[in-house]
């Protein structure tokens, strides 16, 4: 009974600290059945205190609780209810989804050894603003970490001041000589901010990534905008992991394990991915440039290929469905693994509590921009392309095996690809982002970046359109541009990966050479930057060298209305930099991503001024005419006129 008395009495505090760690609700929070009851993990600990203390009930009479980890900032040394034989930082340290107050950070910590799994391994973190680490900490604070969530560990540091440089340490609660490296991140600019005032008055550069496939090659990327820009915040755009295996033997870049299904398997992939140097480069030995400050979104390979709200391409929920994935698993089971993995990896927030899909989120930097990022991929996205059910081949294979109309899998994408319901995003997430972007002009802000996954450009190539991109969703991507036009929301710029190669294109509607003029750019709505992969090979051909590339690019720009620029060879990423006035996009090209070097050039670089759009009605109501003060378009000559790789549409007239 004593023992009961007491459980009940600290049962809430010890929770507290399993709860700091957000790994353990995230992404279930509200959704019990889906996260782990952190009740019940304590529940379990104290079955193990009991265990320990109380078998002798005549030596608990006068017991003095001095060390149960309840006690906050207790000394834990002597502590056998937490694990005490040390701890491994396996991966170093991150940050991300910053406010203008706090940040989250992350780590894990490995025990050394094998102890019971119903002992919790206790962290605690300081957050400062130098990177002595030494005076007051503006945060701290313990939080537990145990098997239940791969001995991943992600808290919000709290109580920061906006647009500040802070740097921070993990270290084990009961031996703090073993600490973590030393991590630097930031807030942004609280909303009010003047744009002027924006990142201490200077320019404001985010870099930008997608599509790393390990076996593909090393993620050099990430090391040139680390160590050879003046990046400030990065972005990914998706496809940070595979579930494929591949064949990286030759470079040194073998994937483990089988394709992904499990909650094992996913944490594995991402474990082996994070070991990449350029993830985990220490600028000296007990500090780390913080290379994993960023908002994120998830493309289709953090589940599977050609993902959408119910299938991929190898699997969805139906006996014939489960059976194509070589590993077995059905959808549904697949999908809730790889959100949770990519949950407990990333430092990514919960939006919504009562949403465990969504990623969906928007990002006030003081009055300069908006930083808008999408999920087109995962979250209520209608069926896409999935090899067998697209073009002269699907509907050979779909009138073959006499299910044409059976299920949804099994219509024809470009078939419906203009139907006027389909959506990429869903309803709840389409309508949200239109109010976003009417929110942020109304509140004054400069610019409107949309991170997201898909190439947003019409891109006729050739063989057809890729219908996993917005041109498969054309009515979908109608009513986004109707949105900017009607509203004349001005200075907007997409942001996307996915396609493995480069573009840069004005935004404006398809094949409309009426309003839209390609050779001035009047008449557009807003640009696309879109990038190349960080290490996946080219869609224009693995191993394709830059002349052969160039003669595709060639076609594709002559023949594509709103496209100005396309390079298909390197691999890379861009940086977007933002001030009042202008928006600088620079290409990045890595020479070489069979070895891990720095080894790059600046492809391309593309202007965009800042300009105001309206629309002008006559007095008759006859004649409605667009304007446009400015910009929302690519500067023009674009690119300057010359670029270090691909090819400009103006190179071809």
């Amino acid at each position: 009974m004593a023992f009961l008395a007491l459980a009940s009495g600290v049962a809430a505090g010890v929770t507290s600290i399993f709860d700091r760690n957000l790994a353990y609700a995230s992404p279930f929070l509200n959704q019990p059945q889906l996260s782990h009851d952190t009740a019940t993990l304590q529940a379990r600990h104290l079955e193990l205190v009991k265990r320990q203390w109380f078998s002798d009930t005549e030596s608990s009479k006068n017991f003095k609780d001095e060390h149960y980890p309840t006690f906050y900032g207790g000394d834990f040394s002597n502590s056998p209810y937490i694990y005490s034989g040390g701890v491994n930082f396996t991966h170093s340290v991150a940050s991300g989804d910053p406010f203008h107050d706090s940040v989250l950070l992350w780590t894990r910590a490995v025990p050394l050894g094998l102890p019971d799994q119903s002992v919790p391994v206790c962290i605690s973190f300081k957050i400062f603003d130098n990177p002595q680490l030494q005076g007051r900490p503006l945060d701290t604070g313990d939080a537990f970490t145990s098997y239940d969530v791969d001995f991943t560990l992600k808290v919000e540091a709290k109580n920061l001041q906006p647009d500040t440089s802070y740097w921070y340490q993990f270290a084990d609660c009961t031996n703090p000589e073993t600490a973590s490296p030393v991590g630097m991140t930031r807030t942004i600019s609280s909303p009010d901010t003047p744009a002027h005032l924006v990142n201490k008055g200077k320019p404001l550069t985010l870099a930008v990534f997608s599509c790393a496939r390990y076996q593909d090659g090393y993620f050099n990327a990430y090391g040139v905008a680390t160590h050879n820009t003046s990046a400030d915040i990065f972005v990914h755009l998706g496809d940070y992991i595979y579930e494929s295996l591949g064949d990286g033997a030759p470079i040194g870049r073998a994937t483990l394990g089988r394709e992904l299904a499990t909650l094992e398997d996913y944490r594995g992939r991402l474990s082996q991915y994070r070991t990449d140097w350029l993830l985990r480069f220490d600028a000296s030995p007990r500090f780390v440039t913080n290379l994993w400050y960023l908002p994120r979104s998830r493309d289709d390979h953090e589940v599977a290929d050609q993902a959408w709200k119910a299938g991929t391409a190898d699997s969805n929920d139906t006996t014939v469905g489960c059976s194509f994935s070589p590993s077995g698993a059905c959808f549904t089971d697949r999908k809730l693994a790889a959100v949770r993995a990519y949950h407990e990896w990333m430092p990514i927030r919960q939006v919504d509590p009562d949403d465990k899909l969504r990623v969906w989120r928007n990002f006030q930097i003081g009055k300069l921009l908006d930083l808008t990022m999408l999920d087109t991929r995962q979250y209520d996205r209608d069926i896409t392309d999935l090899y067998y059910n697209t073009g002269a081949f699907g509907l050979f294979c779909a009138v073959l095996i006499g299910m044409l109309t059976l299920a949804p899998q099994n219509v024809i994408i470009d078939s419906i690809a203009d139907q006027k319901d389909r959506s990429l995003m869903g309803a709840d997430q389409e309508t949200w982002f239109y109010n976003t972007l009417s929110a942020s002009q109304e509140r004054g802000a400069i610019w409107r970046v949309v991170g997201q996954q898909i190439v947003f450009t019409q891109i006729d190539l050739i063989t057809g359109f890729d219908v996993d991109a917005w041109d498969g969703y054309r009515a979908n991507r109608n009513r986004f541009l109707d949105h900017l036009y009607d509203k004349a929301i001005s200075n907007t710029i997409i942001l996307s990966g996915d396609s493995h190669a480069n573009w840069a294109s004005d935004l404006a509607r398809p094949n409309d050479t009426i309003t839209y003029d390609p050779l001035t750019g009047e008449g557009a709505i807003g640009v696309e930057f879109a990038g190349t992969a960080v290490s996946s090979t080219s869609t224009f051909g693995a191993g394709i060298l830059p002349d052969a590339a160039d003669k595709i690019s060639r076609n594709y720009v002559r023949d594509n209305v709103d496209l100005q620029w396309s390079e298909g060879s390197y691999r890379g990423f861009f940086t977007l930099t933002l001030n009042t006035s202008t928006a600088v996009a620079t290409y990045y090209a890595m020479r070489n991503v069979s070895s891990a070097n720095l080894d790059a050039f600046a492809s391309a670089t593309f202007v965009v001024h800042t300009g105001e759009y309206f629309l002008h009605i006559s007095r008759r109501a006859v004649v409605h005419a667009y304007y446009s003060i400015g910009a929302n378009k690519l500067s023009r000559p674009v690119a300057g006129g010359s670029v270090g790789a691909g090819v400009l549409k103006a190179q071809t007239l």
